[in-house]
């Protein structure tokens, strides 16, 4: 069935193992035939070029529109923390938040991290070396990628760092309901975990408001955020802030293990940690759609999606255009330019992008600088998700 330019095929399952491990040759088949294509089983319109996820991303007449969970009864606080989430909302709201949100982040909150997370990285990855040491191998996500994310995000809050396991399980939990198909268990889990967390920075809101520190919630509480846009606020940050630090690290650094070659080269010329960064983030995205709805009638490189209707931006298609990326099949960690959409684009780019870069470079350097010898110690556990793309292990040794 035709539809404008695009076609009505189901060329991959977001189920399937054998798609899940790697998904770009089904992106390269889409791509090939056409920029965008309504994808049945998905029930909405993909955009598999970079020029029409671009589009996507940036056209006015597609919104991030939220429709609350329902019943509404049955998902009070995980409606409440998307309803008023800065990803969730369009202008003039879109605009009064991230101006607000924006603002925060603007007080030197990257700078004054910068130091700590270095510091942070040096330290896990000495305990990611002592594991291997004693056992022979390790999970870096469990030493490294995982507890790195974490540590930044509870100083960035102003809380403990004992606290972040916890919350890296509710985050967990209610990302979940992002994927497709997702259980009615699953489903009830991430309205508990949504409860849990909102409790949680409520408490954490009203200590800050008596006695305020230097962390970003005592900023945001002096701006014009309402007590239910500074919960949502917080908990976006951990959520995604955790999710991108997290799954780059872990897909980037499986990639760079098995292109021994571009190891090699970043422990041969530290100076291309930064383009490393982009590189990996390109290479294997963390997020793989990001949904928009139409809100008039839009043309996407001739395709119609019609008022009411959804389209998702397929990132890990785009970033594999070979019209916009050289050899895009290939790891190249001193690509440039490097126009990936990792991190969005628009009004809708993440706002936490700076402190997942030095994150991540810190992470890399750690690596690099005291386990030059590291490389896999068997195959990597992926997650069985889709939209969020990572891993559930990556085990090394040296």
């Amino acid at each position: 069935m035709t539809l404008s330019k695009g076609y009505s095929r189901d060329v991959f399952d977001p189920r399937d193992p054998a798609f899940l491990e790697d998904p770009y040759p089904a992106f390269a088949a889409l791509r090939a035939e056409g920029d965008v294509h309504f994808h049945e089983g998905l029930g909405l319109a993909v955009a598999v070029s970079h020029a029409a996820s671009s589009a996507v991303l940036r056209h006015r007449g597609l919104g991030r529109i939220w429709q609350d969970a329902q019943p509404l009864e049955r998902f009070a606080s995980f409606n409440l923390l998307h309803r008023n989430s800065l990803l969730e909302n369009e202008p003039p709201a879109h605009t009064r938040l991230r101006r607000l949100i924006a603002g925060a982040f603007g007080r030197g909150h990257v700078q004054r991290l910068r130091p700590m997370v270095a510091t942070l990285a040096d330290g896990m990855v000495d305990d990611l070396a002592a594991a291997i040491a004693a056992d022979g191998s390790a999970d870096l996500l469990e030493h490294l990628a995982q507890p790195l994310p974490v540590a930044v995000i509870a100083e960035l809050l102003g809380v403990p760092i004992s606290d972040g396991p916890r919350m890296v399980q509710l985050s967990n939990t209610i990302v979940k309901m992002y994927e497709y198909g997702l259980s009615e268990e699953g489903r009830d889990a991430a309205e508990q975990a949504s409860a849990e967390f909102v409790a949680y920075v409520r408490e954490v809101a009203a200590a800050r408001a008596a006695s305020p520190g230097d962390d970003i919630i005592s900023d945001l509480l002096r701006s014009e955020l309402t007590p239910d846009e500074l919960v949502a606020t917080a908990v976006l940050l951990l959520m995604a802030g955790h999710e991108a630090t997290v799954n780059v690290l872990g897909n980037g650094i499986t990639a760079l293990l098995t292109h021994r070659d571009q190891w090699e080269r970043l422990l041969a010329s530290p100076s291309l940690l930064d383009s490393c960064v982009e590189e990996l983030i390109r290479f294997d995205a963390p997020l793989q759609l990001f949904e928009r709805t139409a809100t008039e009638d839009v043309s996407i490189c001739g395709y119609v999606v019609s008022r009411g209707q959804k389209i998702g931006a397929l990132l890990g298609a785009a970033a594999r255009d070979p019209k916009v990326f050289d050899d895009p099949d290939r790891l190249d960690i001193g690509r440039t330019p490097n126009a990936h959409l990792g991190f969005g684009l628009g009004i809708h780019y993440c706002v936490g992008a700076p402190l997942a870069r030095v994150e991540i470079a810190a992470a890399l350097r750690a690596l690099a600088e005291k386990l030059p010898g590291l490389r896999l110690a068997e195959p990597p556990q992926r997650r069985p998700e889709f939209v969020i793309r990572g891993l559930r292990e990556l085990r090394v040794t040296t």
